[in-house]
């Protein structure tokens, strides 16, 4: 008789491992979901009947705030190697080592990778580049060999991360609704203009407002709000003239030194970077030229705009 190599039975589904796996790296199953491309609740399922099979909690909390229990943790980290490992695998099968996976933030890939990537085409015209996007919270995406994304310092060496650009954030406003405000006697000048103003905020960056607030020692009176989905919809908002935003530098540093946004404030330094997460497997040559690539870019980064 053969031997059960298992030992504790049957292992469960691949689809379940998948599920549960992308489930715990990505924080939620509305992003799991999105990098499976399955939905929400077939996620749900899946999991549930992983938690069945094995006799198992593997999250515990309300449904909103989701955490791992501890069998949760113990089981994570070997799976999300293993499926790493087959994704290397299947792509060394593939025969891709001329294509380039790389998982970037909606904002951040409209208004500053697209419009730098046929320089990188015309350098390394053997090397086909592949953009899928990040989810906003997300630091990694299954078959990426390169994320960007901003990040925090403490982020940044954790994830073994490579700092391409520091961040800068600061306040800014087109000049006809600049102009408009002070011909309405809402605003004195410039400054009074963006603080009076309407104040776009992305669901993504929610405190964008009182983190510069803090960082710069200003207060912040009274005025009306404008939500919007991503950082680029309020730059986009910004530039129409429907209100101030307080954005990063990378995303404005056109716009502002063409004059279509005025940044009467400059922009204040934080703590973090546009930064470059590794994916799983070896920095290959390609990845390495795209990284290099993207650290040259940064470096050509117009100045930031002093706050004084």
């Amino acid at each position: 008789m053969f031997e059960n190599l298992t030992g504790t039975g049957p292992l469960p589904s691949l689809n379940a491992l998948r599920a549960f796996e992308a489930m715990a790296r990505t924080g939620s199953a509305t992003r799991a979901a999105a990098e499976l491309n399955v939905t929400h609740s077939a996620v749900s399922r899946q999991v549930k009947a992983l938690e069945a099979q094995l006799g198992l909690r593997l999250f515990e909390g309300p449904r909103h705030a989701l955490s791992l229990t501890d069998a949760g943790r113990r089981l994570l980290p070997g799976l999300t190697a293993a499926f790493d490992r087959i994704a290397a695998a299947v792509g060394e099968a593939r025969g891709t080592g001329s294509d380039l996976h790389i998982a970037v933030n909606a904002s951040l890939a409209v208004k500053w990778l697209i419009p730098r990537l046929a320089d990188f085409s015309r350098l390394h015209p053997q090397i086909r580049v592949h953009l899928v996007e990040l989810a906003s919270h997300a630091v990694s995406r299954r078959g990426a060999d390169l994320l960007l994304r901003l990040l925090d310092t403490p982020r940044i060496e954790a994830l073994g991360a490579v700092p391409v650009m520091p961040n800068a954030i600061g306040p800014v406003i087109a000049p006809d609704l600049a102009a408009s405000l002070a011909a309405s006697s809402a605003a004195q000048d410039v400054r009074d203009a963006v603080l009076a103003a309407p104040r776009l905020t992305a669901r993504t960056h929610v405190t964008a407002w009182s983190d510069w607030a803090e960082m710069s020692g200003h207060d912040l009176p009274e005025a009306p709000g404008r939500v919007v989905a991503h950082l680029h919809f309020a730059l986009d908002g910004a530039l129409s003239g429907w209100g101030a935003a307080v954005l990063p530098w990378a995303l404005t540093a056109e716009a502002v030194t063409q004059g279509r946004l005025l940044a009467p404030f400059g922009f204040v330094r934080d703590e973090g970077a546009v930064a470059a997460i590794p994916g799983a497997g070896e920095m290959s040559r390609n990845r390495r030229l795209f990284l290099n690539w993207l650290i040259d870019q940064g470096r050509a980064m117009q100045n930031v705009p002093d706050p004084s």
